[in-house]
């Protein structure tokens, strides 16, 4: 299954690479994070973990697998039967502005059943995400 969600954002790559790597933060900003904990000190990076706790969602402890600062990081979570990938992109646009893209692309033996049981949900958070970082990437 794979769910895909973007918004235009009149903020720079920089800024918005800022609050998207800050995920101890994202609580803050995002109603879809209720809780958000590095498990190690220092950059984040290749390696860099985090646990995510989410409203109808069992906590999930997510590493970073790829990273291309400041516009990509890819992180990566395992439950019973899903594998869940977590893509963040960046795209720069002309005027200066950058249009974020958020991908979630579940596989394993229960990806199609949760996505049916689930699709709706991800959906909703993958769009609250979008929109919770556009507001605080322009607040300046």
């Amino acid at each position: 299954m794979r769910f895909v969600e973007s918004v235009e954002i009149t903020a720079d790559a920089d800024r918005v690479w800022a609050v998207q790597t800050d995920v101890e933060r994202w609580p803050e900003w995002t109603p879809t994070v209720t809780a958000a904990r590095r498990l190690e000190p220092g950059p984040f990076t290749v390696g860099s973990s985090a646990r995510m706790e989410q409203p109808r969602l069992r906590p999930a402890v997510w590493r970073v697998t790829e990273i291309d600062p400041p516009l990509v990081f890819v992180w990566e979570s395992d439950s019973p039967g899903v594998h869940s990938r977590g893509e963040h992109r960046l795209l720069p646009l002309p005027d200066g502005r950058v249009r974020a893209e958020l991908v979630m692309v579940q596989t394993g033996p229960l990806a199609g059943l949760f996505g049916l049981l689930g699709g709706r949900l991800l959906r909703s958070y993958l769009r609250q995400e979008a929109e919770g970082l556009k507001r605080r990437c322009e607040q300046g």
